[in-house]
Parts: structure tokens; sequence; C-alpha cells
């Protein structure tokens, strides 16, 4: 279970620093990275470039195991507060469509990447802390707790949106609402098998195996054959299932045996 355990960071870390290097390449952040309509932010270009540089770093400290808690406590209490100070004024007094449960899509998937920086950070001991990151370790227990209310979203998005959602799916697979319906099952069972602590190994084990299969069969082919205007938004929906995919292991390889 440990070597899943670092089967998921180094997942998670690839996935991060793919992020910096997409932020970089376009000159702009992914979409789910912060609200749209960004363009009024002074000196948005050299942001994305900072901030891209350091997802970067961030990434391949996870994947090298260089400070590795120190730095994703750094990338997710930088996430959360784009999530609390810049996504929820967004949704709530921008948006026009904070009742609608799709419209909260972007903002789940950069809670759920936050919830994942500090899951890896939990792998690790807390051994010669500073201050600073001590004080932030305190959002670790919170980190499991955040990505099942993703999971729970994303599973619950699978029902409501299914016709919608068929649409990734490959022409060659055949019933493709049933695995939508499926897929929306696992996800929300994972939710809350890992907020209830309810076998989360296996749960998690499972989990995590079922969004690899997506990444490898959906997610791949559609980068490949994506046309230039739409890769962007496929290389940016294929790491995030590898992101996921990679928490998944990680909270799989963390949790007690008998759990």
């Amino acid at each position: 279970m440990k070597n899943l355990s670092i089967t998921g960071r180094i997942f998670y870390g690839i996935a991060v620093a793919q992020t910096g290097m997409q932020t970089i390449y376009y000159h702009d952040f992914p979409y789910w990275l912060i609200p749209p309509k960004h363009s009024w932010i002074p000196g948005l270009t050299v942001l994305a470039y900072i901030f891209g540089a350091a997802l970067i770093l961030a990434g391949a400290c996870m994947v090298f195991e260089k400070k590795p808690r120190q730095a994703s406590l750094l990338l997710g209490s930088v996430l959360l507060m784009i999530f609390v100070f810049y996504y929820l004024p967004y949704k709530f007094l921008v948006s026009a469509n904070y009742l609608d449960p799709i419209g909260w899509d972007s903002a789940l998937k950069e809670l759920a990447f936050a919830s994942g920086t500090l899951i890896v950070a939990g792998c690790y001991s807390d051994e010669n802390e500073n201050k600073p990151i001590k004080f932030l370790a305190k959002l670790i227990p919170a980190g499991p707790i955040l990505f099942s209310i993703a999971l729970l979203s994303f599973g619950t998005f699978h029902f409501l949106y299914a016709e919608g959602v068929s649409g990734y799916m490959p022409t060659w697979i055949p019933y493709p609402i049933f695995w939508i319906y499926l897929g929306g099952v696992g996800l929300f069972g994972s939710g809350v098998s890992i907020i209830l602590k309810i076998k989360t190994r296996l749960i998690a084990r499972l989990l995590g195996s079922m969004i690899l299969t997506w990444f490898v069969i959906l997610h791949i082919p559609k980068v490949i054959s994506a046309p230039a205007p739409y890769l962007p938004g496929e290389l940016t929906s294929a790491f995030i299932a590898l992101a996921y995919c990679g928490i998944a292991f990680v909270i799989a390889g963390a949790a007690n045996k008998t759990a």
C-alpha cells in the first residue's frame, strides 16, 4: 500500500507541474483555477508566469520528495484562499448562476485540487518545521473532507446531467448512460466512504483505479484527437483526472489497514 501512496503522490505532482507548464505556455490560468472573466487583473500575463513557475516547482517537490510537506502546504493554502476569497465572492456577488449546481463545477475542481495538497502533506512528519508551516499544517485534517465534498458533488452531477456527460464517452462504448450512472455511484459512494471513514482503503483504491481507467480510455484519446482550439481544455481535463486518481491512491495508501 505504501507503493500505491507513492504512485498517487507522483501522479498528483505530475498533474500540478503540468498545470504550471500549461499556465505559462498559454499565458493564462486554466479554466478551473480562477473564475472566468479575470482579464481585469493587472499584470495578468506576468502573474500567470509566476504562478505557473510556482506550480511547476511544487509539483517537482512532490514527485522528487524535496520538502514535499512544505511545498504542498504552501500551495494548498494559496488554492484555498483563491476558493474562499475569490471563487465564493465571485459566485455569490458576480455570477448569475450560483443556484445552478453545474455552475460550481470549476470551483469544486479547484477545491478538490487544494484538498490534494493537504492530503499529500499529511503523509509526511512535522519534524523540524518552522512556525508558519506548523500553522498551515492545521489545515491537513480538512483535506479528505474537502475532497469528499467534491466527490459527492461530481457524483451528483453525473445523475443530474447524465445526457450531457454521456457525450464525452467514446462511441465504441455501448450504453453510455449506464456507465455515466455507474460512475456517479462510484464518485458519490467514494465521497461517503472517505468522509465517514468506511472501508476507506478499499474504496479509495477502487476510486483511483476507476479514474485512472477514465484517464486512459477517455482523456488520452481526446487529447490526441483534439483540434488546436480545444487542446488546452482537453489537456486540463486529462490532468485533472490524473490528479484525482493520485489523490485517491494517496488516501488508500495512507489509510489504516482496518479502515
